[in-house]
This record gives C-alpha cells, structure tokens and sequence, in this order.
C-alpha cells in the first residue's frame, strides 16, 4: 500500500521532497505508518514473472503441498546428480531463478525449489518471516538435499532453519545476498524511505507481539553453530536494496564461508548475470571448496 496514495496525494515529489514528506507524515500518524509497515512484512506484494521464468517453471513437476493455513507450490527438475534446494527472497518466488535453473539442468543437478507462503503460485495469506523459514526447515526435512542457493531473504530463512535444527546439515550453501541483522535492516529501510524513530519502535513492538524476536533475528549469530561444510556468499557492492556490510558481517562470523564482492549487478540482476551464475555452479560442482582467508572478487558488466 502506498503512503501516497492512503494519504491522496496526487502529485509525484522528487525523493528529496518525498522523503521530507514522509518524515513530517510519519510523525504526525505514527500508527498509520505503523500499519503500512507491518503490512508490508505480513502481506508480500506479488510481482509478475517475465516470459522467460514462466517457461523455465513450465518444465518442471510441479505440485502442492499443505503447510499451515497455505497450499504451496513446489516444482522439481529431475536430475541424476546431487540435490539442491533453491530458496527466493522475500516478494520473490522460484522463478527468479531460472537463468541458474538452467545451468544446473544442464549439469544434470536434481533441483528443487518452492513459492513460500502468500509467495509466487501459493496460495495467499497473512504471513510472516518466521513462517517462511519455518517452511524451509520443514523442506529440508523433507527433500534431504545437499546443497541450497538463497537470494536475499532466502540467506535469513535458511540459517534460522538450520540454526533452529542441529540436526540438519548441508554440504555447500550460496546465499547471493544476505540479510543480516533484523532490527538493523528495519532501520536501514527506514532511514532511506524518511520514516520516524516513532514508527520504527512501534513496528518492531507490534512484531514482537507476533512473537517475532526482532533483535535476535540475525543471520551473523545463527551462522555461528550451523552444520554446513563450506559456503560462499556473494553481494554487490552497490546493492541498494541491501547493503553490503550486512553480508561481510555474516562473513566474519561464518569460518566456512568465502565471500565474493560483485560489481554490477545490483540487488536483482545478479540473479541474471552469467559471471555470477557460473561460480555458482563451479562452486556447487566442485567436490571440495577452497577455503579463503580474504574477500574474493568478481566483476561482472
């Protein structure tokens, strides 16, 4: 839901203006501001596939399977290799990777991936980040994959399923993108949109309400004591939807993993850029990863 629009403005400011704008509004309905977040965290938007992702879901097995209060949609390239579990992000959905899709068919990997609740070809709903990455935890149970590749959110809900069961394990992790730290990442969207201080502390009490645990709700802390053998996590430095020193601080905290800064690419696109998907795959196919002591890097056009 738009702030300009539930308060009718019918013009269309400079993002300078804007935010001034919404600071002032914010202060003056902090409640309405409030609802407009938490919607946001509990109502994802849907956005539509291109062409392109349609016709990559369109050769997979697809089925529903009962999670809760939601039917969700799960797709399966069938492959003689090893099993990888692709996890999207928040707002995002399986196809958004299907220039990866692709390349792991053509490597003969046994692919899995899902829609999450109120996500992509599952049925809506009101849902939260905890149910997603409660799904995941229920997925891997379940399909027994060796490896999993996240975009975004994706990183949040793999390492909080993990951290949630000792018992699961991976073999190799790719988190293109992660979050880190929830509350930071609520301030850092907030102070680039002009929202309040006011606001901020009346969403993060209206999510703890909901029994989401928003300052331990960090990607840094889980990675701590999760059983995955090696990982690799890269970012785009000028990632504008999520800043880089999120996934660094990851990085620093995660012995197994090696990052990879990208350039480039931004938040979305590295999803679609072959530099990038290619040390994916490379990464995913090699019997052993090197580890590295410093940040790698990759540039991509």
């Amino acid at each position: 839901m738009s702030v300009f629009k539930t308060f009718k403005l019918k013009f269309y400011p400079s993002p300078t203006l804007k935010r001034r704008l919404i600071s002032i509004l914010s202060n003056l309905f902090p409640e309405t501001f409030t609802n407009i977040a938490f919607d946001k965290l509990t109502n994802p938007q849907l956005i539509k596939l291109r062409e392109s992702e349609q016709g990559v879901l369109n050769l997979a097995k697809q089925s529903d399977i009962e999670f809760r209060d939601f039917r969700i949609r799960t797709y399966h390239w069938s492959g003689a290799g090893a099993a990888v579990l692709l996890i999207h992000g928040w707002e995002g959905q399986a196809g958004n990777f299907s220039d990866l899709i692709e390349r792991l068919i053509a490597k003969g990997f046994n692919i899995h991936a899902f829609d999450a609740p109120a996500h992509g070809f599952s049925s809506r709903g009101t849902t939260n980040p905890i149910e997603f990455s409660e799904l995941v935890g229920k997925l891997l149970e379940e399909l027994q994959v060796e490896s999993i590749i996240s975009h975004s959110f994706g990183g949040v809900a793999i390492s909080y399923a993990l951290f949630q069961n000792p018992l699961l394990s991976l073999k190799k992790a790719v988190l293109v993108t992660t979050p880190d730290r929830f509350a930071d990442r609520i301030s850092d969207v907030a102070d680039r949109v002009g929202v309040s201080d006011k606001v901020q502390q009346r969403l993060i009490e209206r999510l703890r309400a909901a029994n989401i645990d928003v300052a331990g709700f960090n990607v840094s802390d889980f990675v701590k004591t999760i059983n995955v053998e090696s990982a690799l996590i890269l970012h785009d430095k000028d990632d504008r939807v999520i800043p880089i020193h999120q996934s660094k601080n990851v990085h620093t905290n995660w012995p197994q993993a090696q990052f990879v800064e990208v350039e480039g690419t931004g938040h979305f696109r590295i999803l679609r850029t072959p530099e990038v998907l290619d040390r994916i795959v490379a990464f995913i196919q090699a019997d052993t990863a090197p580890q590295l002591k410093v940040a790698d890097s990759c540039q991509s056009g």
